[in-house]
C-alpha cells in the first residue's frame, strides 16, 4: 500500500534517525537515496528544513506534528537546486519487534501556492523555526566564515554586524569554543561531507543551552561554493540522556558495594567531573550506619575533585547542631565566582567557597531508614556553568534511584555486625600466661554477613598453653554451629589427653565421622606449648589438612612447620596422625592462621606462604597485637573469605 501511495513516505527509526524505508513518490521527488544511514547523511540538502527537528520531536514526545506549506530548498536529481513547498504531516509508529520509529508523508504544493500564501508560509516557518530555537546559516567555504543566519539574533540577543564572519563564536561557552573551533576549521580545510558538533550557547537572558549543529557543503561540479547548516536546541534531549546516563553509571558503580563508605565513595566519582567540579560526602554525627553504633563526630569518607583544578576538600558544610535539620532537604545557592553569602554555611566551608571560587553548590541529603546519614556536596567553580535546578533535580534523583542499594547495604551492614559480634562471642577469651603473649584476630569476609567457620582456641592444662585454629567450609548458621561444636569437642579431647595433640586430632577425627553432621571440608591445627627441662619453651604439634604453623625467629628467619601434616578431620578415622616437636626460642612468634590470609583464585597457595612469610620477617620483633594487625591491614587478600589467626611468643 505504501509503495503505491501518491504522496512521498519515508520511515526513519533510532536515536540518529536512519532511514529504512522511502517508497517511489519519495524517489520520484528527491531521487534515490541510499538506506540504512543517518537520515541527514542521506539528505543532506534537507539540513535547512526543519524537518529532521519535527522528526526528533516526534520521535521523543510520540505526538505527531504537521508542517504545512513549507519552504524547503533540496538538490533535485534532474533540475538542480529549487526551493519547493511542501506540506508535511510526521507520526510515531511502532515497528514489528516493538522499536519506536517514525512515518513521514510530504505532499508537493508548489503548484498551488501563490505569492502571497509564499509570504506567509514564509513568516509561519521562521516562527515554527524561532519557537523550535532552530537556527539556519550559510558560510564561506575558504574559511568558514559566516555569511547569513536566520535565527542567531534572536536566541543570543547578537545583532548582524556582532555575529557575521567570525563572531558568533563570542556566544559560544568558553569552556566549548576552543573544541568547536577546531573541529569547524578541520571541516573546512580538509573539505568534509558533513560536520556535525554539540557545544553551548549563551542566550538573550545570560543562561546557556546547548545545540547542536548539523552542516553540509553546498557543491558546483563538484567545488564547495558554500556551506549551509542548522543549529537545534538539544538542551533537554541532552539533559534526559545525561540523567539517564549518570543514573545508571551510578547504579553500576555502587552495584557490588557493601559498606556505605565504598557506595559514598562510588558516587563522587560519577558526579566529578560530569555534573561538578569538586564533590565530598560527609557522615552525620549521631546517626548509626550499618549498625556500627552513633557516630559523635563528623567524617568525610569520600571526596574527589576536577585533576586540573587543584581542589582541597571541603569542610562539612554545616554547624554539628543543626546538621540533621538544615538538610532534611537539598539546599542549592548559586553566587559570583568565590562570593558566597557569610551566612550561607560555617566560616571554614565560606572560606573554602571563595578559596576555590565556587559559583554554585548543592547539598543532598542521603537517607538510611528515613534518617540522615549522609550529605552529598557538589560544588562548580570558576567561570563554568552553575550549578541549576535541573542538576540539583538530577543530583537528587540519582540520590533516589540508588536508595534501594544504599538500604540494602545498610541491612547488610547491620547484619554483618551482629554475626560479627556473634563470632567473636563463639571466639572467647584467650587466658594470661606468665612469660607468653597472646593475641587473635578474626575479620569476617565483606562479602557474607553471615557467621562463617572459622574459628581459634587457646586455654591451659597443667601448666601448658593448648593453642588451636580451625576451619569449616562455609558461611552460614549450620557453619558457625559445626564450628562451635568442633571447638568444644576438641577442648574436652584435649583436657583430657594435653601430652598427644596428635591423639587429640585423632578422637576428632572419629567424632566427625561418626556424626555425619560436618558435610563440609573441616581442618585444624592443635598445638601445646610447654616449658622444656632448660626452661625454654618448646612447641608440640599436629596438623588435620590445615595450612602449616609459621614460626618467626627473632632474627627474621622463618619456617613453616610441616613435619607433622595429615589428612583433613574425619576423611579417614582409621589412619594414624602424627605430631613433631620445635623449640620456641625467647622473642620467636609461633603463628596459626586460616587460609582467607594467604589463598588467591588467581595463584598457586605456595605464593600466599611465601608472602606471608616475608612479611612475617620483617616483623618479626614488632610488638605482638601490632604484628597482627598489620597481617589484616597489610597484606594482599582475596576479600571472599573469612581471616582467623592467633600468634603466641615467648618473653625475651
Amino acid at each position: 500500500m505504501l509503495d503505491n501511495a501518491p504522496v512521498g513516505i519515508a520511515v526513519v527509526h533510532g536515536p540518529d534517525h536512519r532511514l529504512l524505508y522511502v517508497n517511489a513518490a519519495y524517489r520520484a521527488m528527491f531521487g534515490s537515496r541510499p538506506l540504512g544511514r543517518p537520515f541527514l547523511q542521506t539528505f543532506g540538502d534537507l539540513a535547512q528544513s526543519g524537518y529532521d527537528l519535527l522528526t526528533g520531536q516526534v520521535m521523543d514526545t510520540g505526538e505527531p506534528a504537521v508542517l504545512a506549506e513549507a519552504p524547503i530548498t533540496v538538490d533535485y536529481p534532474d533540475t538542480g537546486r529549487q526551493e519547493r513547498y511542501f506540506s508535511i504531516s510526521i507520526f510515531p509508529v511502532t515497528m514489528e519487534d516493538g522499536a519506536p520509529a517514525v512515518l513521514s508523508m510530504m505532499l508537493d504544493v508548489t503548484d498551488r501556492v501563490d505569492a502571497a500564501q509564499r509570504r506567509q508560509a514564509l513568516q509561519r516557518y521562521s516562527t515554527l523555526v524561532r519557537a523550535g530555537a532552530l537556527v539556519e546559516w550559510t558560510a564561506s567555504p575558504a574559511d568558514g566564515s559566516v555569511r547569513w543566519s536566520r535565527g542567531w539574533q534572536e536566541i543570543t540577543g547578537q545583532q548582524p554586524e556582532e555575529y557575521l564572519g567570525h563572531g558568533w563564536l563570542d556566544a559560544v561557552a568558553p569552556d566549548d569554543r576552543p573544541g568547536l573551533e577546531a573541529a569547524w576549521v578541520t571541516a573546512v580545510t580538509q573539505d568534509t561531507d558533513l560536520f556535525e558538533h554539540t557545544f553551548r550557547v549563551r542566550m538573550h537572558d545570560g543562561t546557556y543551552r546547548r545545540f547542536h549543529v548539523h552542516a553540509v557543503p553546498v557543491r558546483e561540479d563538484g567545488t564547495v561554493v558554500e556551506w549551509t547548516g542548522i543549529c537545534t536546541d538539544v538542551e533537554r534531549r541532552w539533559r534526559e540522556q545525561r540523567r539517564g546516563d549518570l543514573s545508571t553509571r551510578a547504579s553500576a558503580a555502587i552495584s557490588d558495594a557493601t559498606r556505605i563508605d565504598d557506595v559514598l565513595t562510588a558516587l563522587v566519582r560519577v558526579v566529578v567531573p560530569e555534573l561538578a567540579d569538586a564533590c565530598a560526602a560527609h557522615l552525620v554525627p549521631g546517626t548509626e550506619v550499618g549498625g556500627t553504633g552513633p557516630r559523635s563526630d563528623v567524617e568525610r569518607v569520600a571526596w574527589t575533585g576536577r585533576e586540573d583544578l587543584a581542589l582541597t576538600p571541603p569542610p562539612p558544610p554545616w554547624d554539628r547542631s543543626a546538621a540533621r535539620d538544615v538538610f532534611a532537604r537539598p539546599v542549592h545557592r548559586t553566587f559570583p565566582p568565590g562570593r558566597p553569602p557569610a551566612d550561607l554555611f560555617p566560616s571554614d566551608t565560606v572560606r573554602w567557597l571563595r578559596a576555590n571560587r565556587v559559583n554554585s553548590v548543592v547539598v543532598a541529603p542521603l537517607t538510611v531508614e528515613g534518617s540522615v546519614a549522609a550529605v552529598l556536596t557538589a560544588a562548580v567553580c570558576g567561570e563554568r556553568e552553575p550549578l541549576d535546578r535541573d542538576d540539583v533535580a538530577l543530583l537528587t534523583g540519582m540520590l533516589d534511584r540508588i536508595q534501594p542499594v544504599v538500604d540494602a547495604v545498610a541491612e547488610f551492614q547491620r547484619t554483618k555486625h551482629v554475626a560479627s559480634a556473634l563470632q567473636h562471642s563463639l571466639l572467647g577469651r584467650l587466658p594470661e600466661v606468665p612469660g607468653l603473649c597472646l593475641a587473635g584476630r578474626y575479620r569476617s569476609s565483606p562479602t557474607s554477613a553471615e557467621v562463617g567457620g572459622d574459628w581459634y582456641d587457646a586455654f591451659t592444662v597443667d601448666g601448658a598453653v593448648m593453642l588451636a585454629i580451625g576451619d569449616i567450609a562455609g558461611h552460614d548458621l549450620a557453619a558457625a554451629i559445626a564450628m562451635s561444636q568442633l571447638r568444644n569437642m576438641l577442648r574436652a579431647f584435649a583436657v583430657d589427653r594435653p601430652q598427644d595433640p596428635q591423639e587429640v586430632l585423632r578422637r576428632l577425627d572419629s567424632a566427625v565421622a561418626r556424626s555425619g553432621e560436618y558435610q563440609g571440608t573441616a581442618t585444624s591445627v592443635l598445638a601445646r606449648i610447654a616449658p622444656g627441662p632448660d626452661d625454654s619453651w618448646r612447641v608440640t604439634y599436629s596438623v588435620a589438612g590445615h595450612p602449616p604453623p609459621l614460626l618467626v625467629l627473632p632474627d627474621g628467619d622463618t619456617r613453616f612447620l610441616e613435619e607433622a601434616h595429615d589428612l583433613l578431620l574425619g576423611l579417614d578415622p582409621g589412619a594414624p596422625r602424627s605430631s613433631a616437636v620445635e623449640p620456641l626460642p625467647p622473642g620467636a612468634t609461633l603463628l596459626l592462621y586460616t587460609d582467607g590470609l594467604v589463598e588467591h583464585a588467581s595463584e598457586p597457595l605456595d605464593t600466599g606462604l611465601d608472602r606471608l612469610a616475608r612479611h612475617c620477617a620483617a616483623m618479626a620483633d614488632t610488638p605482638l597485637d601490632r604484628f597482627c594487625d598489620r597481617l589484616l591491614t597489610e597484606l594482599p587478600v582475596a576479600g571472599n573469605d573469612d581471616i582467623t589467626l592467633i600468634a603466641l611468643r615467648p618473653a625475651p
